[in-house]
């Protein structure tokens, strides 16, 4: 699978990677981001890598992606590293997931994202949420 550019606004201040193959998460995401504004690359497999950034914020799809939170947060956390190694700028690393998987959800913090929220969570207030992981 290949990943893909949902926004690609230049103007935009943020730029969003959205780490899933989810069809129906990229494009809500993607939507509710323009107001931020933000621009949003979508990775939908680990195995590829992303073609924009420096990224601001990353978001982790654990319901769309099979596997244990820590190896998948690991993966995610070695694009960041790379990022920081090539512009000295760190993305925020924001798993999210249903809300009926509290385990999933800790096991991504515990293995290294900066937080953790249930997908309604994220859809529901992701103005505001993108704000105070910016901030």
């Amino acid at each position: 699978m290949t990943n893909e550019t949902n926004e690609t606004n230049e103007t935009n201040e943020l730029k969003i990677l959205l780490v899933s193959p989810d069809l129906m998460s990229t494009s809500r995401i993607a939507a509710l981001a323009r107001p931020v504004p933000a621009s949003v690359e979508t990775l939908r497999s680990l195995d590829d890598e992303p073609r924009g950034g420096p990224f601001d914020l990353i978001l982790l799809d654990l319901q769309a992606l099979a596997g244990d939170p820590a190896v998948l947060v690991s993966r995610v956390a070695a694009i960041n590293e790379k990022q920081r190694a090539q512009t000295d700028k760190s993305a925020k690393l924001i798993a999210f997931g249903p809300h009926v998987a509290k385990e999933r959800l800790a096991e991504s913090v515990a293995a290294g994202a900066d937080a953790a929220v249930s997908r309604g969570e994220l859809l529901g207030g992701f103005q505001g949420l993108v704000k105070r992981w910016l901030t």
